[in-house]
């Protein structure tokens, strides 16, 4: 598949990210629990490269319980002590303690909702937005960060938010030539390099790159 249009980026040279951009970033999601695992995973990315992220990943997995927000909410000053002694994660006192909080959150939310997947979509009225690359954040992100800041989540400004929103797909920023754009509206693609050419930093229309 290396050979295959793709968004610009330097990102392409790791094959995590790779398959990242590939399999996930952008694809519409509505799994409750995969939705959870990627807002903590924005949240501790905060101020972080996407990267740094995605290759502790699997670290973040274990020491958070799978992911589990009912397990999540429940820990108290012994598991913030284990986490923050874990050197395989992100160490933040503050992003562990908010992580906590928002766990208990998004149950309120799941509850009201009936979903975090419903709540979180209700503010594009269920579609996936197509929006240029060089864009960070929009009406719809900017609504979601107030609504949450209201419900007292931390961590969850209209950047971060924008960038959570287009890792589940609610925002599509693959560039045009990319292959994935193509799947994504239901079309082939021509095989031709988009023209959004993303930073030699390898910042662009990719998680974590707005920050």
């Amino acid at each position: 598949m290396n050979d295959l249009p793709r968004c610009h980026g330097n990102y392409q040279k790791d094959p995590l990210y790779l398959a990242y951009h590939d399999e996930e970033w952008g694809r519409p999601e509505h799994d409750d629990k995969k939705l959870y695992e990627l807002f903590l995973l924005e949240l501790f990315q905060a101020g972080l490269s996407w990267s740094c992220i995605l290759h502790k990943r699997e670290s973040f997995r274990k020491a958070f319980d799978g992911f589990d927000v009912h397990k999540i909410a429940t820990y108290g000053q012994r598991d913030v002590e284990r986490l923050l002694a874990d050197s395989s994660i992100i160490r933040s006192r503050l992003k562990i303690l908010a992580a906590i909080n928002n766990a208990n959150i998004v149950l309120a939310i799941i509850s009201e909702f009936g979903s975090f997947d419903r709540y979180l979509w209700s503010f594009t009225d269920g579609r996936t937005l197509v929006i240029d690359p060089s864009v960070t954040h929009n009406d719809a992100s900017n609504a979601m960060a107030i609504d949450m800041k209201r419900r007292g989540i931390k961590f969850a400004g209209s950047v971060t938010l924008y960038s959570f929103m287009q890792a589940y797909g609610q925002i599509n920023s693959h560039e045009p030539g990319c292959f994935v754009f193509h799947q994504l509206q239901g079309q082939e693609p021509s095989g031709r390099q988009s023209s959004c050419v993303v930073p030699l930093d390898g910042h662009g229309p990719l998680p974590g790159d707005h920050r």
